[in-house]
């Protein structure tokens, strides 16, 4: 793996490298129910990067993605996983993205709506997790649907339901999962927008340190690390983000 250029000191000035996890995108990260510990694709890069870079690895674990932007941008953990996005990009610099997620649409089995486009209309209620990519995204783009927030993305599906909302909006893979939890759910097909992963730092950071780990992304996708780490954990649907 390239890690040339990190400033190993700059990036972890405690001597352990701290990484921001999201565990409510099941895609990229989640708890084991048989200990407890932290899974997934973002974990084995982290992994990676520490161990390349000779540091030890400490994880700081966040239930949602705005809550991990909050924590890097503290300066709780040195760096994170997160969706690109221009209102994150704000505190947060991105490297290139490594993986790309689709982002759709879940309503119920009778709902009169077939189409993504339909979704934006007056008087229609679309559920999104608090300060999720998604809602990030959406409250960009919805002219007309209102938007109500659940918590964290895993409570979606429940408060779409509890609420009597006329849509929900996350990970693709999530909200299948809600449907087979709860039955009388269907999605529509394709996705309302395409979610590109990448790692960040504090945008009041070293420059130099977005473009070391941007080099370490890059051979990370080149090197079939992340495909393999893909397939290691069985995550469908998601795809490894195309050269940067």
């Amino acid at each position: 793996m390239d890690t040339s250029g990190i400033d190993t000191q700059a990036l972890a000035p405690t001597g352990a490298l701290r990484a921001a996890i999201n565990i409510g995108n099941p895609i990229l990260a989640g708890l084991d129910p048989s200990d407890g510990q932290a899974r997934g694709v973002s974990i084995d890069l982290a992994q990676r990067l520490a161990e390349h870079l000779g540091l030890g690895l400490s994880l700081v674990i966040y239930d949602t993605a705005g809550k991990s932007v909050e924590g890097v941008t503290r300066g709780e953990a040195d760096f994170g996983f997160f969706a690109i996005d221009p209102k994150r990009g704000e505190q947060i610099a991105f490297t290139t993205p490594y993986v790309l997620i689709e982002g759709s649409y879940l309503v119920r089995q009778d709902s009169p709506l077939t189409d993504n486009a339909q979704v934006d209309r007056v008087g229609r209620t679309v559920v999104v997790g608090q300060a999720s990519a998604y809602d990030l995204f959406l409250s960009r783009e919805l002219r007309h649907a209102a938007i109500v927030r659940a918590p964290t993305s895993p409570a979606v599906v429940g408060t779409f339901l509890e609420t009597g909302a006329d849509v929900a909006a996350g990970v693709r893979q999530q909200l299948e999962m809600g449907a087979l939890e709860f039955g009388g759910l269907r999605l529509l097909d394709g996705h309302f927008m395409l979610i590109r992963q990448a790692l960040g730092v504090s945008r009041d950071r070293d420059p130099d340190l977005t473009a070391g780990l941007t080099r370490f992304v890059e051979d990370a996708k080149a090197s079939g690390f992340v495909a393999h780490a893909l397939a290691r954990h069985g995550i469908q649907g998601a795809a490894v983000a195309p050269p940067g």
